[in-house]
């Protein structure tokens, strides 16, 4: 019995289609901008520095791949690097495997003299 009034009463008023949009957008802008500057720039930096990084081995050059082998970089070329593992120990791999650089080659001083 007490149905039937609410069958007949008028439906709530509906928000204009304008009105709509920009509520949704004000949800959608800012959740585009957290995205962004937590997740996607980040990655951006880190595959950069890496790039970077690829770009600047050089013969000598200690490196940890991403399979974890340690190895001094013997040979380079465009897309492999030859590792010496030690003990005679050579493997070649991709270059875009080598994951970090630890102990960078260094040219000896020129100047070799120690002061007392």
């Amino acid at each position: 019995m007490l149905l039937l009034p609410m069958l007949f009463q008028a439906a709530p008023a509906t928000p204009s289609v304008g009105a709509s949009i920009m509520s949704q957008l004000l949800f959608i802008v800012p959740m585009i901008a957290i995205f962004y500057f937590l997740l996607i720039r980040p990655q951006q930096r880190r595959a950069k520095a890496h790039r970077d990084m690829l770009s600047a081995l050089k013969r000598g050059d200690s490196v940890v791949t991403t399979g974890g082998i340690i190895g001094k970089i013997a040979k380079l070329s465009d897309d492999e690097v030859t590792l010496d593992t030690g003990e005679g120990g050579k493997l070649r791999i991709v270059r875009s495997m080598i994951m970090d650089v630890r102990n960078r080659s260094e040219p000896a001083p020129a100047n070799d003299v120690k002061e007392s």
